[in-house]
């Protein structure tokens, strides 16, 4: 059951409540580069993305946001680091929420400047932290980095910007320790009811970071924490989504898109399996269908195992199975299987 956190609008997208969490991702374009950004924009979208941050450092990077939000159909997030000054500059270029960590804007000051332009134009902000970037004074008082330390900052930050007087805000409590960042939202969970955004942090390459979110994630939203995720990946941001998408399917927190199910390949496997439900895989991505589709390549045992999918292929020698609710419906030849699959996924879409 979902912890319930209060509604937060970023844009058109509304957050917590009884909302869907939603899938974020991060360009790695240079944001000044506006035509670039639009464009990885965009295979976002396709992808799936529901909210997309983009870095401030500079002011031709917060113009650049006026353009880029004019050619996009999403929330924009500014992320700032250091320099108040561009927050500001980012909300009166568009930007549907800021990122801040208000202990680097500097002074109080800074920071109620700040809050003043996010209260006149009802812009939220994501107060982010991390176990890279823990105060000393919490680390020495916990001995070390730890969840407790991290909780402790956020809080910190979030009465920084209560004492302001605004509380249109999200927290963001991150750390690459995945059993750190685990404790972390239960302990936090507890004492506060603004949304959070959840995501381990420097996770690695697409295959080590993937292991490690789907770990991460699947913990901590399973006890229902979490309002936004991000599945942070060294690579192309593209894959973030696939895997958010993934990881929210697997827990029952988001249906629609073509599941995909493929047996593990054996001694009686005559076909080049590896090979066909990875163009499988990518030939269903984007499909508005929700239904699962088996990849398998025995044609023994694969009419039984695809049995619970809605559409299934088995690969033999030679030629292949098409399979529909657990009935064989055609022969095919074998290099014939993918466009054979194709046709049937056409079908179902026109029958829906």
């Amino acid at each position: 059951m979902r912890m319930k956190t209060r509604e937060i609008a970023i844009g058109d997208v509304t957050i917590g409540g009884n909302h869907p969490i939603a899938i974020q991702s991060m360009t790695n374009t240079k944001t000044q580069d506006v035509e670039a950004t639009v464009a990885q924009i965009h295979r976002l979208e396709q992808a799936g993305c529901q909210i997309v941050r983009c870095t401030v450092p500079d002011e031709e990077a917060a113009r650049a946001l006026a353009r880029i939000k004019k050619q996009i159909h999403i929330p924009l997030v500014a992320d700032i680091h250091f320099d108040y000054r561009m927050a500001i500059a980012a909300m009166e270029n568009g930007a549907d929420k800021i990122r801040i960590n208000p202990g680097n804007i500097g002074s109080a000051e800074k920071l109620r400047a700040v809050v003043k332009v996010a209260g006149e134009r009802n812009i939220p902000l994501r107060v982010g932290v991390n176990s890279g970037s823990l105060e000393r004074d919490l680390i020495e008082k916990y001995g070390g980095v730890t969840a407790e330390g991290l909780v402790e900052s956020a809080l910190d930050k979030v009465h920084m910007i209560e004492d302001c007087g605004y509380q249109n805000l999200i927290i963001s409590i991150k750390s690459s320790d995945v059993l750190m960042c685990v404790r972390a939202h239960e302990l936090i969970s507890g004492k506060t009811d603004y949304p959070l955004h959840v995501g381990i942090t420097e996770a690695g390459t697409v295959f080590s970071g993937n292991i490690k979110s789907a770990i991460g994630l699947g913990l901590i939203l399973h006890q229902g924490i979490g309002d936004t995720i991000r599945v942070s990946l060294t690579g192309d941001p593209v894959e973030e989504i696939l895997s958010a998408k993934q990881i929210l399917r697997t827990l029952g927190l988001a249906h629609g898109g073509v599941e995909v199910v493929s047996c593990p390949t054996c001694g009686r496997t005559s076909i080049d399996l590896i090979s066909l439900a990875n163009q499988v895989e990518s030939m269903v991505t984007g499909i508005p269908l929700d239904i699962k589709v088996a990849v398998m390549g025995c044609v023994v045992n694969g009419p039984g195992e695809a049995r619970e999918a809605d559409i299934g292929i088995c690969g033999g020698k030679g030629e292949g199975l098409i399979i529909r609710r657990g009935e064989v419906i055609k022969r095919v030849p074998e290099n014939q299987l993918l466009e054979a699959l194709r046709y049937e996924l056409e079908h179902w879409k026109q029958e829906s």
